[in-house]
């Protein structure tokens, strides 16, 4: 290869964006494409490369299959709160199914950021707030979209983002700068990564954020030293939307010379939508600033990928796959369930759900109550309303169109209350009122942190007047992130969280209002009382002034309680579920030895219904101040009205150890605590010792 065909391999331009694409690739100077989303493109611009170029290489097609293709899944946020890795990861089957059979190779998905502040809008591409879920989650989504060989051509490889601390961001503010130490990067920001390469991940993105003051995009310390030297991987990483042209920005780069210069030698193989490599590699090469073996590195790597998909025997993709995988009924149906599934009921005072299917007259209102388009979230991919099943539509084909009465009350963000009263009225001649609130798609996701996580609007108002009707209430949320919802948890009856599920969304809202699905969907961040409380997580400190309500000189606030409004792990169903009879295979084991944990769960209500049944552990005392809970074992079972199982977890040094102050990971002398519930607050507690050998 030339020196300009090896540079070419480590461009990857955004098509539609640049001119003459086809001239580039014929000379040679890109060796990817982002946003080429039909397949006639993409067989189109493949046989310009593998015809038309000297050596034939092909091209790589990469986009954001995030959660779905054409059949879109709940997003990322509402998928973990499925507790469900199983099905996390048949979804993520599904969506590589659809998008290679659209000409996509490589999907730039999943983000796993650990994000513990609301404020950030990316926290719905996410897994939540704790590393343990997290990378399970990681996992899930890598082997899904790649399955056991990614030459199969309806495989994709993966791209765990962002690399690395993304949603530590200050402030919640997309972009903005993160300074956490070491020991916080590896417990808490690098577990999902890390479980992402062990599950054979053929690539990284960096992120946009600089990490104690070095950019993500330069770090030789994240990019080389640790996912290379201490975790062996093997791929290669591409650079997150021009972020290594955003070098300069961050002032550690005084030209887009010094950018490329960096990156390349921190580990970035791939400068996506920047001309920092196409412009001056060849030249700082020729010049001797930039070693041709560090290129020759990085074209290796994505040529290897490229041989791995299959690419150099199987270049073009069948037209006509599309025809029969985009919107299959098995894809369909596993997005139903799944949507079922990330439903989490935080409320149901006095058994409100379900609802009857005989009830005289339903109002269903508010301004995402007939509303498609925002049920798709953030990166939806070929995501189409058409295809969307609104809340409005679920409950009209769920009891019947005729009984169902319908107002929009007010918009999701402007501030006029003109259509209250209309909706105040028409709740007053139903048997209940559904209201359906929350965000629009675009104020989560990229770009879409936010200062204040209210209601947006006039939509509280909409509540408060509906509520004072004195009709039963429930309130549907629709939204992307913890919302600070205070007064709606003190006052209305039932509360469904239902974040943004797809295509399905309103068919598997309707499924729990009227009881033919029992939500068990558990939250996998928490929920605060108010923004004020944020960044808040369950696996906090616990300080040396611990908070409680009748001392001033403790770690709480004046004006607000300390606790969340509802915590990690926390969501109820239409029955009840028993813990007892904690057993521990032993109270004293070594550091390297390995410890049963069991309890019995019973369901003791009257449907048949999901549990996920939780593992947490404290190290009560160690040479590092702990966390006062971390998950370490999570499983969700099924049982009927009556039934009684047992649930094991193992622990072990994976599962007891931290890392020290020489960022060792050790399992260190002395007790633990072990609680196995229903939530991160409520469960069963039992002690056990680890013992110097």
């Amino acid at each position: 290869m030339t020196l300009e065909e090896k540079v070419g391999q480590l461009v990857q331009y955004s098509y539609g964006r640049v001119p003459n694409p086809e001239e580039l690739i014929r000379q040679g100077m890109v060796g990817s494409f982002l946003n080429v989303r039909d397949v006639e493109t993409a067989n189109r611009l493949q046989a310009i490369a593998v015809r038309e170029t000297r050596l034939g290489i092909p091209l790589i097609f990469g986009n954001d299959v995030i959660h779905g293709c054409r059949t879109i899944f709940p997003i990322p946020l509402a998928e973990a709160a499925t507790w469900n890795p199983d099905l996390v990861r048949r979804c993520a089957r599904i969506a590589a199914r659809e998008a290679a059979s659209l000409g996509t190779h490589w999907t730039f998905a999943p983000m796993v950021d650990i994000a513990r502040d609301p404020r950030w809008g990316r926290i719905a591409e996410g897994a939540g707030e704790d590393p343990f879920l997290g990378a399970a989650m990681a996992r899930a989504k890598v082997e899904g979209f790649q399955g056991d060989d990614l030459a199969d051509p309806e495989t994709i490889a993966a791209c765990p983002k962002h690399y690395v601390a993304y949603g530590a961001a200050l402030g919640g503010r997309d972009y903005n700068t993160v300074d956490i130490s070491e020991w916080e990067l590896r417990e808490t920001y690098l577990p999902p990564f890390r479980a992402a390469v062990e599950a054979g991940a053929a690539t990284i993105m960096s992120a946009f954020n600089d990490l104690n003051g070095v950019p993500a995009s330069a770090n030789r310390f994240t990019l080389t030293r640790i996912l290379r030297e201490e975790w062996g991987f093997e791929g290669f990483v591409v650079s997150d939307w021009d972020a290594i042209g955003e070098l300069v920005n961050h002032g550690v780069a005084s030209s887009l010379e010094d950018a490329a210069f960096l990156a390349l030698r921190a580990g970035v193989d791939m400068d996506m939508m920047g001309s920092a490599y196409h412009r001056h590699l060849v030249d700082m090469v020729r010049r001797g600033r930039v070693p041709e073996e560090w290129v020759d590195r990085s074209v290796r790597r994505v040529l290897r990928v490229k041989y791995l998909l299959g690419l150099f025997d199987r270049p073009f993709t069948d037209p006509k796959r599309q025809q029969r995988t985009i919107l299959a009924k098995e894809h369909l149906d596993t997005a139903l369930q799944e949507a079922r599934e990330a439903i989490v009921l935080l409320k149901n005072e006095g058994g409100l759900l379900p609802l009857r299917k005989d009830l005289a007259r339903v109002a269903v209102i508010g301004p995402l109550a007939d509303n498609r388009t925002d049920l798709l979230g953030s990166w939806s991919m070929e995501g189409r309303a058409e295809d969307v099943i609104s809340v409005l539509d679920g409950i009209r084909e769920k009891i019947g169109p005729q009984r169902v009465l319908h107002a929009r009350g007010c918009g999701i963000k402007d501030s006029s209350t003109t259509g209250i009263e209309e909706a105040v009225a028409l709740a007053r001649q139903a048997n209940v009122a559904i209201l359906v609130v929350g965000e629009s798609a675009d104020m989560s996701g990229e770009a879409a942190s936010r200062a204040y996580l209210d209601l947006p609007g006039a939509q509280l108002d909409l509540v408060k007047r509906v509520w004072a009707a004195g009709v039963p209430t429930v309130v549907v949320l629709i939204n992307g992130r913890p919302l600070a919802i205070p007064w709606i948890a003190e006052h209305v009856g039932a509360i469904v969280e239902s974040w943004q599920l797809g295509v399905q969304h309103g068919r598997a809202v309707a499924d729990v209002l009227f009881g033919d699905y029992n939500p068990s969907g558990k939250l996998p961040v928490t929920f605060p009382r108010t923004v004020g409380q944020v960044p808040i997580y369950y696996n906090h400190k616990n300080t040396g002034r611990p908070p409680l309500a009748t001392e001033k000189y403790t770690s709480k606030y004046i004006d607000e309680d300390w606790q969340p409004l509802y915590p990690f792990g926390y969501g109820l169903s239409y029955t009840n579920f028993r813990y007892e009879n904690l057993q521990l295979s032993q109270t004293k084991l070594l550091p390297f030895g390995r410890l049963l944990v069991s309890a019995d769960v019973v369901n003791i209500g009257p449907r048949a219904g999901e549990e996920v049944v939780q593992l947490y552990i404290r190290d009560v005392v160690a040479s590092r101040t702990r966390p006062v809970r971390e998950l370490r074992g999570f499983r969700k079972i099924y049982l009927r009205p009556g039934e009684r199982t047992t649930v094991t977890f193992e622990l072990g040094p994976h599962e007891l150890g931290f890392y020290n102050g020489q960022m060792e990971w050790v399992v260190e002398p002395g007790e633990f605590r072990v609680w196995v519930g229903p939530n991160s607050v409520e469960a069963l507690e039992g002690r056990f010792e680890v013992v110097s050998p």
